[in-house]
């Protein structure tokens, strides 16, 4: 039995699940969301939990319960509390903007880089920390790594965009193996 799957999802008070031939709809205080249903899978709602139970016990089976439990886990806190992903801005004279629904980045090229956000997703800058903030998970990580691939922080003096709760390994220069 999956460790994962096996757990039964809490569905809070305001959020409406309704389970469909091809969809699960997910509806909560933030918005809508929909995650595919697995045919090798019997999705069950009773007293306040959603839980999975396998048809057969075939490795594709398996594979995908532990998955389709996290998807929906996901899609149920994602319209109750929603996601986040914070990045950081570090290098002299590297800046961020906000500009409505694009995202102006001066990261030492000749020109400022612009990023368009989708539908769904907010940015926030505070001083040169920016936050991604949206329902969808894989769309908040999608946009943030989207961002970070821009200028990747180099080892030597840590200049870049990267994740908040990501460290960078440092090198030692030129310098620093002589003796």
């Amino acid at each position: 039995m999956s460790r994962i799957g096996r757990l039964p999802i809490p569905v809070p008070n305001g959020v409406d699940v309704k389970i469909g031939t091809d969809v699960v709809e997910v509806k909560g205080p933030k918005g809508t969301l929909c995650t595919p249903v697995c045919p090798l899978l019997k999705y069950e709602l009773a007293d306040g939990h959603l839980t999975l139970t396998r048809v057969d016990d075939e490795r594709q089976t398996r594979a995908q319960h532990g998955l389709r439990r996290t998807l929906l886990a996901n899609c149920i806190e994602g319209v109750t509390k929603g996601f986040s992903k914070g990045l950081e801005v570090i290098g002299v004279g590297y800046r961020v903007a906000v500009k409505g629904n694009l995202i102006e980045l001066s990261v030492g090229y000749s020109h400022p880089v612009v990023v368009d956000l989708p539908e769904g997703i907010k940015a926030t800058v505070e001083g040169q920390v920016l936050t991604l903030s949206g329902i969808d998970k894989e769309l908040v990580g999608e946009m943030a790594a989207k961002i970070r691939r821009i200028r990747k922080p180099e080892p030597y003096k840590g200049k870049g965009i990267k994740y908040v709760t990501e460290t960078i390994r440092r090198k030692v220069g030129k310098s620093g193996g002589k003796k």
